[in-house]
């Protein structure tokens, strides 16, 4: 039977007021059906791991979740000490961080996320709740535009009953620019996602054709910026420059045209893929136990030298056994 340390717990700060959210469709995301929060959640797992979960517990959906961020918030412990605990926390059945596409066509792109719950679960009940919400996600309509607020214009106070003039005819609003292309959208998107790769709107003007040539030959936006985004430099000087440079020697080869996909063929399903707790590296849930890739729970497993402490190891794994054994049909 596990042991319990209610002695050694720490309680968990408050979430600041000012605690990051991070951007629409990112960052945490809450599992369904947990049971009450109590005073004793978390309670077989150690000290840290009860403290970082505490704290990830109270945060609210869509609030930023990477190591540095909660480090910020947690000056117990270092970046390091909380991207062990949440691997301990995944292992325990809390969390399970995923990579999910959205868009379509060109416009498809990555978002992450991480799924969490109060109520540990096992690893076939994160198989199939990732593979539902896959399946909900994808029959679900994508979310419509936000219609653009038209200005009311203000009515001039009254004036004297002295004939004025015609009144000047009343101001229509600015007609949107015409819709970017999606070279240049990706161009845009690249500062978004890296610094170092901001560009002005003069820069993506100026790379656009050469972007435009790439999606000409049959490749997709995510290709392009995955390829522009390879193997960067620590310092970039000239994003645009080197940018240029990638986009005229990287250009792929033109393919031959492929007989076009008949019209009632259905659209295959897009998956969440769970990235690994400890590496990152992405699979499909079924391939990655206790949120783990390969490498990374045999590590796990065998007590390698990036596993926490054999005690919080053994106290993870003595917490998980006891929630398969209630979870077991009487």
């Amino acid at each position: 039977m596990a042991t319990q340390h209610h002695s050694s717990a720490l309680p968990a700060p408050a979430v600041s007021a000012a605690y990051p959210m991070a951007k629409p469709g990112y960052g945490k995301r809450s599992a369904p059906g947990q049971q009450a929060r109590t005073r004793n959640d978390f309670a077989l797992l150690p000290s840290r791991e009860r403290y970082v979960a505490g704290f990830v517990d109270h945060l609210p959906d869509g609030a930023a979740m990477s190591v540095k961020q909660l480090a910020k918030q947690l000056p117990l412990y270092g970046q390091q000490a909380i991207s062990t605990a949440l691997k301990a926390l995944s292992v325990a059945g809390h969390l399970r961080r995923v990579r999910c596409p959205v868009g379509a066509g060109d416009e498809t792109r990555w978002v992450f996320r991480t799924f969490w719950s109060r109520t540990a679960r096992d690893n076939e009940w994160w198989t199939t709740y990732l593979a539902t919400e896959t399946a909900d996600r994808t029959a679900a309509p994508a979310e419509p535009p936000a219609p653009t607020a038209v200005p009311q214009q203000r009515t001039a106070p009254e004036a004297t009953p002295d004939p004025a003039p015609a009144p000047a005819p009343a101001t229509t609003p600015t007609a949107p620019p015409a819709a970017f292309s999606p070279a240049y959208l990706a161009l845009a998107r690249l500062g978004r996602d890296d610094h170092r790769l901001g560009l002005s709107a003069d820069d993506c003007t100026t790379l656009e054709p050469l972007a435009t040539h790439w999606l000409d030959r049959g490749v997709t936006t995510d290709y392009l910026t995955s390829t522009l985004t390879a193997g960067l430099p620590a310092q970039i000087d000239s994003p645009a420059g080197l940018l240029r440079r990638r986009l005229i020697d990287k250009l792929p080869p033109r393919l031959p045209d492929t007989t076009s996909t008949p019209a009632d063929t259905p659209t295959p399903t897009r998956r969440l893929l769970v990235e690994c707790t400890d590496c990152g590296r992405p699979g499909p849930p079924e391939a990655l136990p206790d949120g783990l890739c390969h490498p990374c729970h045999t590590t796990h497993s065998t007590g390698g030298p990036p596993s926490p402490d054999p005690t919080q190891i053994a106290a993870v794994k003595a917490h998980m056994t006891n929630l398969r054994d209630l979870l077991k049909p009487v």
